[in-house]
């Protein structure tokens, strides 16, 4: 079986790790603080969000014409495909259970 990347040799395991002599102290940055999630929200005023909702409207890319148009077309082939491919299922079970119950009915 395969040892996962970064396994212990199993002769190690019960063994404490030595530090290294040139092992030098890691420092961490300090987290932010977050507001509780029941602190009361910022109350903003109806024109402040109307220009924060146009700044965001402004950052959204549209697609060209051309590309709404070639991936309409793509859905629409697929869904033929889709359509062809269950109506053949279909009737392909329809056969088998008629033949199915056609047995059946000239064993009785």
């Amino acid at each position: 079986m395969a040892k996962s990347p970064g396994a212990a040799p199993s002769a190690l395991k019960g063994r404490p790790m030595k530090a290294k002599a040139s092992a030098k102290p890691v420092v961490v940055a300090p987290t932010p603080k977050t507001a509780a999630p029941d602190a009361p929200r910022k109350k903003s005023s109806l024109p402040q969000f109307i220009r924060e909702v146009r700044v965001e409207a402004r950052k959204t890319t549209w697609t060209t014409w051309k590309e709404t148009w070639i991936t309409s077309l793509m859905v629409f082939i697929m869904v033929v495909i889709t359509a062809i491919f269950f109506l053949i299922v279909d009737g392909g079970l329809n056969q088998a259970m008629l033949f199915l119950l056609n047995l059946a009915g000239k064993g009785a």
